[in-house]
């Protein structure tokens, strides 16, 4: 069961976790500015209370889908800093030996059934994972995340209508960043997103995705009810992505402006909000959290080293995990 974060380790750990993310992206963006990463990424620097604040509300066994920003959530869920950057440079050693990507990283040693470049392509594995745990009479529960634009998707409300007549642990999480790649969410969505949830009987939340700990206090809550059977939930969660829809949407202001940008940046970050919280209920000094910035800073440059100097899957592996033996 996965426990109440109420101890100074626990939120240090939140606060870690999204710093982790943070660095990782600040490193992938410039492994994209040198040319040194194939394709594009999506960064999901902004947006890191989010995952880390559902992804500690859950148990090593529970499970996860993920999106084409999908960094944070792997992240969160428990993926190493090394095999990430392997995966992003097509690297043997990356968590799909290189040739997932950025956009199809999956980690099943801790639950992370994958990432999808396809919007909203992951809906139907997380209900199918959710369906797969009642009728095998497990207890874990599937989270399934997506942005604001997927909810025009048809199949979420295919998979939600099944959700909720079988009574499925699943929860829904809209990460609602304000864009539906280059177009404000409400030019895009008529009317209340979570009003498409509630009209299949689903309980439904709104949450600061700004706001770690609130976050993490409704997963937990709406996850153990999940296990005792009271599922589906779905949780719209307002937060901000700090770049564009991808690393090379950078003129932007044609689509948003810059002091928009500024203000999310200056006054609602989810880093120094929950820094500042650490320190002012001294759980730790300023002295401290510097030391952890800079040692995941060194781990991250350490990673990147390693994963440009790591080999490329042999020749003979092309038609590898693509037919079945």
């Amino acid at each position: 069961m996965a426990k109440a974060k109420t101890n100074t380790e626990d939120y240090l750990r939140m606060y870690r976790q999204m710093v982790r993310i943070r660095t990782f992206e600040d490193n992938a963006n410039q492994l994209y500015l040198s040319a040194k990463m194939p394709g594009l990424t999506h960064m999901y620097s902004g947006e890191e209370a989010v995952a880390v604040g559902i992804c500690e509300a859950l148990t090593d066994d529970d499970r996860i889908t993920s999106t084409h920003r999908g960094h944070g959530h792997c992240v969160a869920k428990g993926a190493e800093f090394r095999e990430m950057f392997c995966e992003l440079l097509g690297k043997a050693e990356g968590y799909c030996r290189g040739k997932g990507g950025s956009m199809h990283i999956a980690d099943q040693n801790h639950g992370n059934l994958g990432a999808n470049a396809i919007v909203g392509g992951s809906m139907g594995i997380a209900t199918g994972s959710a369906l797969r745990a009642k009728l095998q009479g497990k207890d874990d529960v599937t989270v399934c995340f997506f942005g604001d634009g997927a909810t025009a998707q048809g199949l979420w409300y295919e998979v939600m209508n099944m959700a909720a007549l079988w009574k499925l642990p699943v929860i829904y999480a809209c990460e609602n960043n304000g864009y539906s790649e280059y177009t404000k969410t409400d030019e895009i969505a008529a009317g209340s997103i979570m009003a498409r949830a509630e009209a299949f009987g689903i309980e439904s939340h709104q949450v600061d995705g700004q706001d770690v700990l609130a976050v993490n206090d409704l997963t937990r809550k709406l996850a153990e009810r999940a296990r005792k059977g009271e599922g589906p939930f779905f949780i719209e969660l307002m937060t901000y992505r700090y770049h564009g829809h991808h690393v090379g949407d950078i003129n932007r202001e044609y689509y948003r402006s810059k002091d928009e940008e500024k203000d999310w940046k200056e006054n609602r970050d989810p880093i120094i909000r929950f820094r500042g919280w650490l320190v002012s209920e001294g759980i730790a000094s300023e002295d401290e959290i510097e030391a952890m910035n800079a040692e995941i800073e060194t781990d991250a440059t350490e990673a990147v080293a390693y994963a440009e100097a790591a080999a490329y899957p042999p020749a003979e592996e092309v038609d590898m995990h693509v037919y079945a033996d």
